[in-house]
């Protein structure tokens, strides 16, 4: 059954890819597995998943500590405090950086546990007070510090719009992420800075991927419908 959903998510980025005259091979799927046991996981590796998101330090930490036979790629989607950076510098890519505090903290704490994972800056586009991430206007500061990291390092944007009632509801927030990352580079950022945008879920994947994703994050699509969502 995953195996069937992970062919049939994979088509349809293969699908989206073409149609936007882009390389379906420049778009990674990461598999949401949050709330979903291991076994499920394990699963989808065996179908040739990889990569796989997660929202709560605490419960991927628990799959992270899997047997080893298992080389699985970990992103930490949901919301990062302060206070547990050192117990997330085991993901290989960070989704949702958002002050200037994380970055310094997840830096010192990648340094500490040798690793050197991946971040990307969590850019709220709607203003939606009930969501995290840095407003757009904050966003340079956030990538001036982190041009100073020196272990952990920025390589791209995500966003999360507000809930939509159908795909093309999203892609004006889409549109607004990729033009906030074109301004950001014509002013001088380094592109390697720059280069992921993590947006598109499974209902609208096909639209972040004509808007210029590079990461879309697909959780129901592949595990089916959450019984204890978080």
């Amino acid at each position: 059954m995953i195996a069937d959903r992970l062919a049939e998510v994979r088509s349809r980025i293969v699908a989206a890819a073409r149609s936007a005259g882009r390389a379906p091979a420049s778009i990674l799927l990461i598999a949401v597995s949050k709330t979903f046991p291991l076994d499920l996981v394990r699963e989808a590796y065996v179908a040739g998943q990889r990569d796989f998101g997660e929202n709560r330090v605490q419960e991927a930490l628990q799959k992270i500590e899997m047997p080893p036979d298992l080389e699985v790629r970990w992103h930490l989607l949901g919301h990062l405090q302060t206070n547990k950076a050192r117990k997330a510098a085991v993901f290989a890519t960070i989704h949702s950086i958002d002050s200037i505090e994380l970055l310094q903290k997840l830096d010192q704490a990648a340094a500490e546990a040798g690793t050197a994972p991946e971040l990307l800056i969590q850019v709220d586009v709607a203003s939606e007070a009930a969501k995290f991430g840095a407003r757009p206007a904050d966003v340079p500061r956030l990538l001036e510090a982190a041009a100073r990291l020196e272990t952990a390092r920025v390589v791209g944007l995500m966003t999360l719009p507000p809930l939509p009632q159908t795909p093309e509801d999203a892609r004006p927030w889409f549109r607004q992420l990729r033009d906030l990352r074109e301004g950001w580079l014509e002013s001088g950022v380094p592109r390697s800075m720059l280069r992921e945008l993590s947006m598109g879920m499974s209902g609208d994947l096909e639209v972040a991927i004509q808007e210029g994703a590079t990461m879309v994050r697909v959780g129901t699509a592949i595990f089916g419908r959450r019984t204890n969502a978080t």
